[in-house]
């Protein structure tokens, strides 16, 4: 197993998220950084679910993924900060 961010998965491929990775670590964006982790989970992506890129936008554009059985559309900026595992 191999933990990635989203953002490196190919079109069609699946992984299991395992953690969202936000901030520094120096506490000086808190607050921002509380309402993206509330965003992301609001939305489902908890650790332990499954999660199948659709489509990844050329030139940094959104990643669409498939989650609980949504589709969803995330800025690359937040995909990058959701980690899963995959096989390879």
């Amino acid at each position: 197993m191999m933990k990635r961010p989203l953002t490196s998965l190919r079109d069609g491929e699946t992984g299991i998220i395992t953690s969202i990775m936000i901030g520094s670590g120096d506490g000086r964006r808190r607050g921002r950084a509380w309402g993206l982790r509330k965003r992301l989970i609001d939305m489902g992506l908890t650790p332990g679910t499954k999660v199948t890129v659709i489509k990844s936008a050329p030139f940094r554009g959104p990643v669409e993924i498939l989650v609980r059985g949504s589709r969803l559309a995330l800025g690359r900026g937040m995909a990058e900060r959701v980690y899963v595992e995959t096989d390879r």
